[in-house]
């Protein structure tokens, strides 16, 4: 009798946190303005995410900082302050937001998004 290969669909455990990390609400968001913006205050991060409240937004960063995808920098000019910007572990995520990007906009209608 032959034996039927059993296929395992569990998923890898890199996959599952990569996911988990992305598929946060807001987490994508918060990476696409860094990605775009490089180095940005908390209030010009929170002015392109309108929707987002303080308090959440500061839970995602702090999150997305324990992951060393955001690291925090202070900005040395007329005054000191406090820029979130992405780590090299951020930035390697330029590829995977672009072809998201891509593929929203291929198989994503205006109409789905409201």
């Amino acid at each position: 009798m032959e034996q039927v290969e059993v296929m395992d669909f569990s998923l890898c455990p890199k996959f599952e946190k990569g996911f988990q990390i992305l598929g946060k609400k807001w987490n994508g968001l918060i990476i696409d303005v860094l990605l775009e913006g490089g180095p940005q205050r908390f209030v010009d991060i929170a002015a392109m995410i309108p929707e987002v409240s303080d308090r959440v937004l500061t839970e995602r960063l702090k999150e997305l900082e324990a992951e060393g995808i955001v690291g925090r920098v202070i900005a040395c000019g007329s005054q000191k302050r406090m820029d979130y910007c992405l780590t090299s572990k951020g930035e390697a995520l330029k590829n995977v937001m672009n072809e998201i990007h891509q593929w929203g906009d291929t198989w994503i209608t205006d109409e789905e998004c409201s």
